[in-house]
């Protein structure tokens, strides 16, 4: 056998007794006492003619062979007087070879069962291995290191309970030296490594697979903690909730019965409801617990009788113990209500009330068929973790509402404060049916007469912008390439021609597919020709050329786009600033009256808000809303450009926006797309609407080539003289703080496909 370990380990492990020999050698030597002179030097006979207990050995067979032996020589170390009451026992460091028990050692893994293989608890591959390279650090390298890490053994009890021991362990009697395949790190390498604890890679680096020698053995001692274990779990479990999964732990109750020492146990838990006054189940638990006498309180019980008890646990939370039911007075058990217990063989059980702020937030119960399972001082444990329960309820509460977000945000998107509550009350039903294992469909979303308001500010050209900067970088790069290949010998003449065949074609009459064409003639055939050139031997100008020219190129498109990147980055910056400011403004709109609003951001910033009634219900709604809300739209959108103008000039790409304001007073129906995950008005009467917003865009005033929109100016289009009335009061409140200037424009729209009449207003900001 080349190791005792089943596991990796940076060393070879050799069982041995030369240190404890040692200590008898100074013993023999040195000690005043003549019987431990005497002791000593017969234990030292006893072993002279086995080599192997110093040098070492791997055949674990010898462990039984000479296991009298090694009782005899380990005496001093395991006491005959404790053997009853300690749990000690010697080992091989970090693995599960143990031998030479006391008896209470003995006692316990003959109650665990034959089968049992006793075993370190939550230990993985790569943590063995750096626990075992700390080792060396601590033992040759006189490093410092204090683990922090528990060490467990989980063995069950004759009665199937799982009880948690801690280990401690005596390394007195290892030793731990390099083989000459070692690696000796420095300081700083060791320092390095402690701040890696967790890169096993580099861990194995330094210190390879068996390149040193443990030889030696250790003492382990075991503390009976299963309560703290069970605690720590039930800790764990309570809190764990997974927002992905709202399981619980299938384990719980296992825990419990741990933590209590109750073979048989079952455990329930209801939270009550304070506005119904009733118990209510946690939907997540009803499969796993079982609630006897909670069901009981619920199905028995008139409303009047609940009342009452539950007042009474509010004036009086403390815990109800039952500890054997057969002592119960005899008129408590002839009343019918008792079957429950009989039905159920709860024969011990306890009833626990969680209070919060001095209120009834839940009951637990714990049954047993086991009388005397439950007593006051089982109740008196559960003090300790109330509290994790209290935090668990608490959480699943969260956990819950944030499930229902995580429905609103799956199936519909995200969703606008003002509108969330409906989807939430449909989300709620879903949920719950979700948790029943039952099926629910999800219905559909709509808001009916609805005021919209639209308002977009465009910036101005940018397609024009975007390819002129385009051919920018297409020519620059061509002329790059052309400097290239006037180098490279007559093998690039036919990329020469496809070049300047590009060239007239960029410049002259340009076709939809130009940029493709061109984008896969580089990527097909120039660029791999150009990487080869530098693989090959070629002059160090052309390899300096090729090199300059792959770092103008992006990586994505294989072309050129640093101007094109500027413009991009320049409408990046006004799309982020114009948003902010209407993200920021609509903060202030929803006091007004909460209203369900989106913007876009595409090559400027459009918004949409649809305001009424039916958005929330329980608000006083009147005209006199729309019209706070108009005006604050106007005011908004000057303020926008206004800022806009401040921070144009830092742009790396000069840029004008347009804005305009769209006014429609017809009401419409919007409806939640579950396809697009988005709202779109409803019905063909309503779409209309959107056939103007759409239209507004590129609109010309009419009998005239200029549009409706002008950078510098708010344009606001409407229908009737009853809106120029409404706006006009509105541009002179902004006239009146110098945010508008006096020139208002009447304007006719032209004629648009389906759609006439529309009117105008143009009005300047201040400069």
């Amino acid at each position: 056998m080349s190791n005792l370990y089943k596991k990796d380990a940076p060393f070879k492990v050799y069982i041995s007794f030369k240190k404890y020999l040692d200590v008898l050698e100074h013993i023999r030597y040195n000690d005043r006492l003549e019987y431990r002179v005497n002791y000593a030097q017969s234990l030292i006979d006893k072993t002279k003619n086995f080599q192997e207990f110093k040098d070492g050995f791997q055949d674990i067979s010898l462990l039984e062979k000479h296991e009298e032996l090694i009782k005899l020589l380990l005496a001093d170390l395991f006491p005959t007087g404790l053997t009853n009451n300690e749990i000690k026992a010697a080992s091989i460091p970090l693995s599960n070879i143990t031998f030479n028990y006391t008896e209470r050692f003995k006692n316990i893994l003959k109650d665990a069962g034959k089968d049992f293989e006793i075993e370190l608890r939550n230990i993985d591959d790569d943590e063995f291995y750096v626990f075992c390279c700390c080792l060396i650090l601590q033992s040759y390298f006189k490093r410092d290191i204090r683990s922090n890490l528990p060490l467990y053994y989980d063995i069950p009890n004759k009665h199937g309970i799982m009880k948690h021991y801690k280990i401690t362990v005596n390394s007195d009697f290892t030793e731990i030296f390099p083989t000459e395949k070692a690696k000796i790190p420095s300081d700083e390498v060791i320092d390095m490594l402690l701040e890696s604890l967790d890169d096993f890679k580099l861990w194995k680096k330094y210190f390879p697979s068996e390149s040193w020698i443990l030889r030696g053995f250790t003492i382990i001692s075991l503390v009976d903690c299963t309560s703290e274990v069970a605690l720590s779990d039930l800790k764990s479990s309570m809190i764990s909730i997974d927002p992905e999964n709202l399981s619980p732990d299938e384990n719980l109750i296992e825990i419990f019965k741990s933590y209590f020492d109750v073979s048989e146990l079952n455990f329930g838990l209801m939270l009550f409801n304070k506005k119904d006054q009733r118990l209510e189940k946690v939907p997540i638990y009803e499969n796993l617990f079982t609630n006897h006498i909670l069901d009981f309180w619920i199905n028995t019980f008139d409303d009047e009788i609940r009342k009452t008890t539950f007042d009474n646990l509010n004036q009086n939370s403390k815990p109800i113990v039952i500890s054997n039911v057969d002592n119960l007075e005899h008129e408590v058990k002839s009343l019918p209500s008792f079957d429950i217990l009989k039905r159920n063989k709860i024969n011990s059980f306890m009833v626990i009330p969680i209070m919060k702020d001095s209120e009834l937030l839940a009951i637990m119960e714990f049954t047993s068929p086991i009388a005397n399972s439950f007593n006051g001082l089982k109740a008196k444990k559960m003090e300790f973790f109330t509290d994790m329960i209290l935090f668990s309820l608490n959480r699943f509460s969260f956990e819950k509402n944030y499930q229902i977000e995580a429905i609103i945000q799956r199936e519909y998107t995200t969703i606008h404060d003002s509108v969330v509550w409906k989807f939430r009350n449909e989300a709620e039903k879903y949920f719950n049916a979700s948790l029943s294992k039952k099926i629910y469909t999800l219905k559909q979303i709509s808001f009916k007469n609805l005021t919209p308001l639209f308002g977009f500010s465009d910036i101005r050209s940018s397609s024009e912008k975007r390819l002129n900067l385009m051919l920018e970088d297409l020519n620059q790069q061509i002329d790059s390439l052309h400097g290239i290949f006037s180098l490279l010998n007559s093998d690039s003449e036919k990329y020469l021609l496809a070049l300047d065949i590009f060239e007239n074609e960029l410049n002259n009459e340009i076709k939809a597919d130009t940029e493709q064409r061109f984008q896969r003639l580089l990527r097909e055939e120039v660029h791999p020709y150009l990487q080869a050139k530098l693989e090959i031997k070629s002059s160090s100008e052309v390899k300096a050329k090729i090199k300059d020219y792959f770092m103008q190129v992006f990586t994505q498109s294989d072309l050129f786009y640093t101007n094109r990147k500027s413009l991009d980055d320049s409408i990046t910056l006004v799309n982020r600033k114009l948003a902010d400011l209407l993200d920021e403004g609509q903060e202030k709109a929803q006091l007004i009256f909460p209203h369900y609003y989106e913007r876009f951001k595409s090559d400027g910033v459009e918004h949409n808000l649809y305001t009424g009634q039916n958005i929330a219900p329980e608000l006083h709604y009147s005209s006199k809303v729309v019209h706070k809300l108009r005006y604050w739209q106007l005011k908004t959108i000057c303020n926008m450009e206004l800022e806009f103008q401040n921070f144009k000039r830092d742009l790396p790409i000069p840029l004008d926006i347009a804005s305009l304001i769209f006014v429609y007073n017809e009401k419409i129906d919007i409806r939640f797309r579950m396809d697009e995950k988005r709202f779109d008005v409803d019905g063909a009467y309503n779409s209309y609407y959107e056939i103007i917003k759409k239209r507004l865009d590129k609109a010309h005033i009419k009998d005239s080539t200029e549009r409706i929109t002008c950078p510098g100016k708010i344009t606001i289009v409407y229908f009737g003289m009853e809106n120029q009335k409404e706006y006009l009061e509105y541009i002179n409140k902004l006239q009146k703080k110098n945010i508008l200037q006096n020139d208002v424009e009447f304007l006719k729209v032209e004629d648009l496909q389906g759609i006439t009449g529309l009117l105008a207003l143009r009005v300047s900001l201040a400069q």
